[in-house]
């Protein structure tokens, strides 16, 4: 076996590590039956408080940091390094296996999250200096209207942009951005059709008003 597919199954078991469904089970809910039905972190903030949401969201970026941070420079046994191989290449491995780990998890009957919060995970522990560029995109986008949905689609799509201004388009990271900008709008198509309807819901109305 290849040392890129190797690790990019490692991540994808990492992956399959869903924050709100291991708590969940310590709690004795699974999220995925209350609220939107999904197994993320705003879902969890709106169904179960502050305090079982940060559990979530930091096992979901933990889950990519960590292998990410620990593998991608590190010789399996028996596979070893390859060093045909571009390190950013096999970090971007590791961390497509965690993001698809995340939204069909293997442990918990391919039933997980959006994505969101590990990819960010993935940004912040291969380029640093693009997880506070992608944040605030966020932020900007959710304090323009004040929707969860289209503001993490709309960082999440601009990732590339990011990359490119900063002049490093054509790398593994960049294709990945690229790739991951139309994962993270699929996977929230069911938001994107409920904006399109009239009938998503607005996050923590007394911060943003609804816009018309």
């Amino acid at each position: 076996m290849s040392e890129i597919l190797a690790k990019l199954i490692i991540g994808y078991l990492a992956g399959s590590i869903v924050g709100s469904l291991v708590v969940g089970r310590l709690r004795g809910v699974d999220i995925r039956q209350l609220g939107s039905g999904n197994a993320g972190g705003t879902n969890a903030l709106r169904t179960q408080g502050k305090g079982f949401a940060l559990a979530v969201v930091l096992i979901d970026v933990l889950k990519v940091v960590i292998p990410v941070l620990w593998l991608t420079g590190a010789a399996l046994p028996g596979i070893g390094i390859d060093a045909a191989v571009a390190r950013e290449a096999v970090a971007v491995a590791i961390a497509a296996g965690a993001v698809i780990g995340h939204v069909w998890p293997v442990f918990f009957g391919f039933r997980g999250g959006k994505g969101m919060a590990t990819l960010l995970g993935a940004y912040g522990a291969i380029q640093p200096l693009l997880l506070p560029a992608v944040m605030l995109t966020w932020i900007v986008a959710f304090l323009w209207r004040g929707y969860v949905g289209l503001a993490t689609v709309f960082a999440a799509a601009m990732a590339p942009v990011w990359l490119a201004a900063a002049g490093v388009a054509g790398g593994p990271l960049f294709w990945f951005a690229l790739l991951m900008a139309g994962f993270v709008a699929w996977t929230h198509r069911s938001n994107m059709a409920r904006l399109r309807a009239g009938t998503e819901s607005q996050a923590f109305r007394g911060l943003v008003g609804r816009r018309r």
